[in-house]
């Protein structure tokens, strides 16, 4: 029989998270793949074509590859001292207030080479990639000056390419008022708007923008400034809202059509009615929740009953949630949040892709999706949040080709 596919998976249980819930199992299944898309997915006893190459996964689970659509992955320097300081009672604000926090991150990230956050990014990369990712999205925002700002986002493309991870980049140059612009709100916001959002567009440098809508931030106001130069210059929004105050970000991510609003431990029903409305994911970070020890959770009820969607992502940084775990960050959304395993898996493939505008394309083990996979040494699909600390994904598939 003439080879009709390139690549074919067999003897494997595939969650396929086909419809809006559930695993959509299919057992003893097999994937076919032509090229970089999925071209048949099923019982491997109901495939009969051929493939130019066959792997038999002895009974493995295979899930769409795992999908992080919340990272500040680049960055230098370290801010262990800091977790010391919060469990001995200082606050978030506390810190940011006296000039740590992002801050201390900038400094460091400023003083670094391309080469070295390349290098530094593309470890953190691994880790993830380790654990089933895919695609990562990766944010700037320590840079805080054009030069500082596109080289995070220059080093994020090459981190991807060293680590055999998909990358999408993300604009966060309203993320914090570097010193030298500590009395000169505008002028900052003009640098943001008028240089760096027109610069990483016309490089290609920039996917996405995204902005801190936060007391300790950028007001709702300012932030839509940022969203208004981001659309002039074809760039899709994103927004950290309603984290440490409901401050309308959620409503005001809605109202600029932003693929996400990310945290939203105060977010009302009204902001939540908007993103419902206007198909605005709902990213929820139980790392940062973790780590900061935080009482107020995501009003995930709400978010069901209003049928916002529910991605979840690590939101790898280096000072609120150090995280690197995939099967972790479900886990704690799970334990923390209340999310069943199902809708934790969701969060990390087809709802996280969503948060990234790609749903078309990846995310679910489906005909016409791009072939990027992730194998897994389990039991069942519940397990992935379930074992904490075991390396449970044995491959990975990018593009239709094994990677690891």
């Amino acid at each position: 029989m003439t080879p009709t596919w390139d690549r074919l998976w067999t003897n494997a249980n595939l969650v396929t998270l086909r419809g809006e819930e559930g695993w959509g199992v299919v057992e003893r299944g097999a994937i076919a793949v032509s090229g970089d898309r999925i071209g048949w997915v099923g019982p491997m006893d109901a495939f009969e074509d051929a493939a130019e190459e066959t792997i038999d996964l002895g009974g493995l689970w295979v899930t769409p590859g795992l999908i992080d659509c919340h990272t500040h992955l680049v960055y230098a320097g370290d801010r262990s001292r800091e977790f010391e300081m919060k469990l001995g009672g200082a606050k978030y604000e506390d810190i940011a207030r006296a000039g740590g926090g992002i801050l201390s991150t900038v400094k460091a990230t400023r003083a670094a080479s391309e080469a070295q956050l390349t290098e530094l990014a593309a470890r953190r990369l691994e880790c993830l990639a380790d654990d089933g990712a895919t695609t990562v999205e990766v944010k700037s925002g320590y840079g805080l000056d054009l030069e500082n700002e596109l080289k995070q986002l220059r080093a994020a493309r090459a981190a991807g390419a060293l680590a055999n991870v998909r990358v999408t980049t993300t604009l966060l140059g309203a993320h914090a008022l570097p010193p030298e612009y500590a009395g000169d709100r505008a002028g900052y916001l003009n640098l943001v708007c008028d240089e760096m959002i027109p610069t990483a567009a016309a490089e290609g440098l920039a996917d996405a923008v995204d902005a801190f809508c936060e007391t300790i931030a950028f007001t709702p106001a300012e932030t839509a400034r940022v969203f208004e130069a981001a659309t002039r210059h074809g760039l899709r929004v994103k927004l950290h809202a309603d984290q440490l105050a409901d401050t309308g970000g959620a409503s005001l991510a809605a109202a600029h059509g932003a693929l996400s609003a990310d945290h939203l431990e105060y977010t009302g029903e009204a902001g939540l009615k908007a993103m419902a409305a206007a198909g605005t994911v709902a990213v929820l970070l139980p790392g940062a929740f973790y780590m900061l020890r935080e009482t107020r959770k995501p009003p995930v009820e709400a978010m069901q009953r209003l049928g916002v969607t529910m991605a979840l992502a690590s939101d790898h940084n280096p000072g609120t949630s150090p995280l690197l775990s995939l099967t972790l960050t479900m886990n704690l959304a799970c334990v923390l949040f209340g999310l069943t395993p199902a809708e934790a898996l969701r969060g990390l493939t087809v709802n996280g892709a969503r948060a990234l505008g790609v749903g078309e394309d990846r995310g679910r083990l489906a005909v016409g999706q791009r072939a990027d996979l992730a194998i897994w040494d389990i039991g069942g699909p519940a397990e992935l949040c379930y074992r904490v600390g075991e390396r449970l994904c044995v491959g990975r598939v990018l593009d239709g080709e094994p990677v690891s």
